[in-house]
């Protein structure tokens, strides 16, 4: 990778500010569990898997001080975003820490959980680039590459995967509206790291799909349940519907930490709604009329019907979920 998304200094995580991009390379360092709750909270840093290496950097952080504080930290980063199963795998992981092996523990933790992202990215890559042709075209939503994870990616580590075997690929990225992180963040970074990459607005997939060759559709998870159903960012449902439509072959990339089999169906998954202003301004600039009525749920849930495989870092799971998701877990 052409960049660092997440890295443990010792005294602080430092992280890039994913707002600011693609304009500035800006970096933060985030010196205590209030500045990552935040940093999450405003999406500084955002991404399933990301989110969880940076929320354990953060219980980490309040290892420093003391027991209470390590609790405190834990609540507090539980309340950042309701979406990301990975977040709370994290955090749960880190109390059984805490409980079992002691505040002493707790950064090594922290660096046990990005380094095996790390590892998971790498094999999940391995596994979806086998899927591909020598010569593919590809799509893609939002942002599951280095960016939101502590690794490579989840969906684009299958670009990047492919291109180390010699494989030539090229990405349709929707811009992602609204907070456009396809168009801010995947564009830069696929071209960052030498992928061809095509950019379209939201509302052009259906007709690429149709008419570009599409080889397959590659998209990140932030919760997948016990029946395979699985939320992502808005836009991911209508993506999944136009796949299937088109014969075009769709799958979720995602680690076993996305994984939640407690809930049994899409319908028990909280979708976080955000502020209205992200929908009616961009760039700062108003574009709707003042006092609009707003809604502005960001995440949707794709069936496990509409999804022709669930790539993991164990292997590549089919229908029917219920079942391969039990074996694999």
């Amino acid at each position: 990778m052409e960049f660092q998304t997440v890295e443990w200094m010792g005294d602080c995580v430092k992280i890039i500010d994913q707002r600011r991009l693609p304009d500035e390379e800006v970096y933060l360092e985030l010196r205590t569990p209030e500045d990552v709750y935040r940093a999450i909270k405003d999406m500084a840093i955002r991404g399933a898997p990301a989110i969880g290496v940076v929320a354990g950097y953060g219980v980490a952080l309040a290892s420093k001080k003391g027991e209470k504080e390590v609790r405190e930290a834990i609540s507090l980063l539980k309340r950042s975003r309701p979406t990301a199963y990975n977040l709370f795998y994290a955090l749960d992981r880190m109390e059984k820490a805490l409980n079992q092996k002691g505040i002493s523990s707790l950064i090594d933790e922290a660096i046990a959980i990005h380094n095996e992202d790390r590892e998971k990215c790498q094999k999940m890559g391995e596994y979806g680039a086998q899927l591909l042709p020598d010569n593919a075209t590809c799509m893609t939503i939002c942002n599951a590459g280095a960016l939101a994870t502590g690794g490579i990616g989840t969906a684009l580590a299958v670009f990047y995967m492919a291109k180390e075997m010699g494989k030539k690929i090229r990405v349709f990225v929707p811009e992602t509206r609204p907070f456009l992180q396809g168009s801010r963040l995947t564009a830069w970074e696929l071209m960052k790291n030498g992928i061809e990459t095509i950019l379209i607005a939201d509302n052009a997939r259906a007709i690429v799909l149709e008419r570009e060759g599409v080889d397959a559709v590659f998209v990140g998870a932030d919760r997948i349940v016990g029946n395979g159903d699985t939320a992502n960012k808005i836009g991911t449902l209508s993506l999944a519907i136009a796949s299937n439509f088109f014969g075009v072959p769709f799958y979720v990339v995602a680690p076993i930490t996305t994984f939640d089999p407690a809930i049994a169906s899409g319908n028990g998954i909280p979708i976080e709604e955000r502020a209205s202003e992200e929908v009616t301004h961009i760039g700062g600039k108003r574009i709707a009329p003042v006092n609009i009525k707003v809604k502005n749920p960001v995440f949707d849930v794709t069936p496990a019907h509409l999804i022709s495989g669930i790539i993991t870092e164990k292997g590549i799971l089919h229908p029917p979920y219920t079942v391969s998701i039990r074996k694999i877990l």
